[in-house]
């Protein structure tokens, strides 16, 4: 059974930092894409960041350069790093993984299927 369990949320004001974890079982982690979907207050999710079986990464454009998405395959965990956070970040924030291995790939927000039940990141101005 598939398993995608968030962390690390909280409140802080902008300009601040958070690192979310989340800790994944129940399928093949190392040759998986997964990455980072966030739901901000009435709006549909929307793609964070993704990274490959090869440690490749891709960010949506909001938030290039301030996060970054990494992951420990001994550990089965997946990571982001927020900096500099900006009120806009706030919502609630998704672990999510492809449902089949795509060794090297990620195929697309989209097909980040399988999803844990977030962790709340509110951003204060």
């Amino acid at each position: 059974q598939v398993q995608l369990v968030e962390s690390g949320g909280g409140s802080v004001q902008a300009g601040g930092s958070l690192r979310l974890s989340c800790a994944a079982s129940g399928y093949s982690f190392s040759t998986t894409c997964m990455g980072w979907l966030r739901r901000a207050p009435g709006m549909e999710p929307e793609g964070v960041a993704t990274i490959n079986s090869l440690n490749g990464t891709s960010y949506t454009g909001s938030v290039r350069g301030r996060f970054t998405i990494s992951k420990d395959n001994a550990k089965n965990t997946l990571y982001l790093q927020m900096t500099s956070l900006k009120p806009e970040d706030t919502g609630t924030y998704y672990c999510a993984a492809e449902a089949t291995a795509s060794p090297g790939n990620c195929r697309g927000y989209r097909y980040l299927e399988l999803r844990g039940q977030g962790t709340l990141v509110t951003v204060s101005s």
